[in-house]
C-alpha cells in the first residue's frame, strides 16, 4: 500500500478513517484487496467524491464477496438492481437507533457499502462505534460474564418478529482472534440464558455501554461519498436532527456464521419450564429453541 497514492486520515482514536486519491469504480482485485486490510484497522471508510453508479457500486462490492438484497424491506429494493437497498428520509429511511445491520439472520451481514445520493446541508450524520474497544473496556468480571452468554435477535423494527436468531454476546474474529461485544438496542431482545428481569438490566447496560463517546466517531457527508464499514466488529446511527431529503444506497455482502464461546448455562425457558411462567420474550425464546429443535430432527 505504501506504494499507492492513497491519503488516510484518520478520524477519531477509535474507528474510522477518510481515504482519498483512489477512484473506486475502477479499482481492481489488488486496490481491493489493500482496502480490505484498511478497513481491517479502522473498522470504517469514507471515500468522498466517488458519485458512483448503481452498476459501479454493485460491481466494486462483488470485489469483497457474494452480494443480498435486503430480506424483509423488499419494496425498497430497485427491481432493476435486486442486490441495492435505497433508504429515503422522506420514507422512513432513518436508522436512528444504535445497530449492526442484520443480527436476525443466521449469518448477518459482513459488510456494507453505502453510497450517499443525496444529502443536507446540515444534519444527518452518521455515527459508528467500535465494539472491540467496547469489549475491552468492561472490567474483568463482567467480561467473563459476558463470554459465556448468548443473546436472542429479531427483526421486530422491521415488523418481522417472528425471523429470530441466537449469536454470542461476545463475537470473535476468526482470523485475529479479536473479541467484540455483539448486542444492540435495535435488534437483541434478550439474554437466553438469563430470566427476563435480569436480561433487561443487563442488556440495557450493554447497549449503552458501546454508545460511549471514546468508542465512536461521528462523520459529517457530502454527496458522492462511499462508506463502508465492517458489520462484525461495528454499530451505527444516523443522527436524526435535519430538514430535507437524505438518500443513500447500500449494498451488503453476505456475512458467516458468528464465532464465540459456547454458552456455559442452559436457555432460560428450559431452566423455568411451562408456558405459564413465562413473560413475552420467553414465550419468543421458546418458541425460537423449539424450532430450532424441529429444524435439527429434520
Amino acid at each position: 500500500m505504501a506504494t499507492r497514492n492513497w491519503q488516510v486520515k484518520r478520524l477519531s482514536a477509535a474507528l474510522g478513517a477518510e481515504v482519498t486519491g483512489v477512484t473506486l469504480a475502477n479499482a481492481d482485485a489488488a486496490e481491493a484487496a489493500d482496502i480490505r486490510i484498511l478497513l481491517h484497522e479502522h473498522m470504517v471508510l469514507f471515500f468522498p467524491g466517488q458519485f458512483m453508479s448503481a452498476e459501479d457500486q454493485i460491481a466494486y462490492g462483488r470485489h469483497f464477496g457474494a452480494l443480498e438484497g435486503h430480506p424483509n424491506l423488499k419494496e425498497r429494493t430497485p427491481k432493476e438492481h435486486p442486490e441495492l437497498f435505497r433508504l429515503v428520509a422522506s420514507q422512513g429511511g432513518i436508522a436512528d437507533e444504535w445497530h449492526t445491520d442484520l443480527t436476525f439472520l443466521p449469518r448477518p451481514a459482513l459488510m456494507s457499502i453505502l453510497n450517499m445520493k443525496q444529502c443536507p446541508e446540515v444534519g444527518g450524520d452518521t455515527m459508528f462505534s467500535n465494539l472491540v474497544a467496547a469489549y475491552e473496556g468492561l472490567s474483568p468480571p463482567l467480561k467473563e460474564l459476558c463470554d459465556g452468554l448468548s443473546a436472542l435477535h429479531d427483526a421486530h423494527p422491521h415488523d418481522r418478529a417472528d425471523r429470530t436468531a441466537i449469536h454470542p454476546v461476545v463475537r470473535v474474529d476468526r482470523e485475529s482472534g479479536r473479541k467484540a461485544l455483539y448486542v444492540n438496542e435495535h435488534f437483541t431482545r434478550r439474554i437466553v440464558e438469563m430470566s427476563g428481569p435480569e436480561s433487561d438490566h443487563l442488556l440495557a447496560y450493554l447497549t449503552r455501554w458501546v454508545q460511549q463517546p471514546p468508542f465512536t466517531v461521528r462523520y459529517r457527508w457530502t454527496a458522492g461519498t462511499i462508506a463502508m464499514w465492517d458489520n462484525r466488529f461495528t454499530q451505527h446511527y444516523v443522527v436524526n436532527d435535519f430538514v430535507g431529503e437524505r438518500v443513500i444506497e447500500r449494498v451488503t455482502v453476505m456475512g458467516d456464521q458468528v464465532q464465540g464461546t459456547a454458552p456455559r448455562w442452559r436457555p432460560w425457558p428450559e431452566v423455568v419450564g411451562g408456558t405459564s411462567s413465562m413473560s413475552r420474550h420467553d414465550r419468543q425464546l421458546a418458541r425460537h429453541l423449539k424450532a430450532r429443535i424441529a429444524e435439527a430432527a429434520e
